[in-house]
């Protein structure tokens, strides 16, 4: 009995995206992974805009957003591009979304840690 609780609590702790094996499988748990890392952002640019606002730094910071969100986007487009009607397009389009969002991610909590 208890060796079956144990199966069947690993079993519920393993996400399934952790075998994932279809590329439609695959590309959705991409979206999901790149969902989260977009969350993280969200909250670590609440704390930077805090921070930038109590400082008077805030207008400088909402440019330099503004423009990592066009690059980001911009350079993951260029990145998929080589995969366009592929089905692997997604895969490597929000692969790329969620580097750049945890990179950018942790930037903004370095900055509101130091401002």
């Amino acid at each position: 009995m208890m060796l079956s609780l144990l199966l069947l609590a690993a079993a519920q702790a393993a996400s399934p995206c952790d075998n994932a094996m279809t590329q439609a499988d695959m590309n959705q748990c991409s979206m999901e992974e790149y969902e989260a890392a977009d969350g993280a952002l969200n909250a670590a640019w609440a704390d930077a805009r805090a921070q930038a606002k109590a400082s008077g730094t805030y207008d400088s910071l909402l440019t330099a957003q503004r423009a990592w969100i066009a690059f980001r986007d911009a350079h993951c487009k260029a990145v998929a591009a080589p995969y366009a009607g592929g089905s692997i397009l997604p895969l490597i389009h929000n692969r790329c979304m969620t580097r750049l969002t945890q990179t950018r991610t942790a930037q903004l909590r370095e900055m509101a840690e130091t401002n």
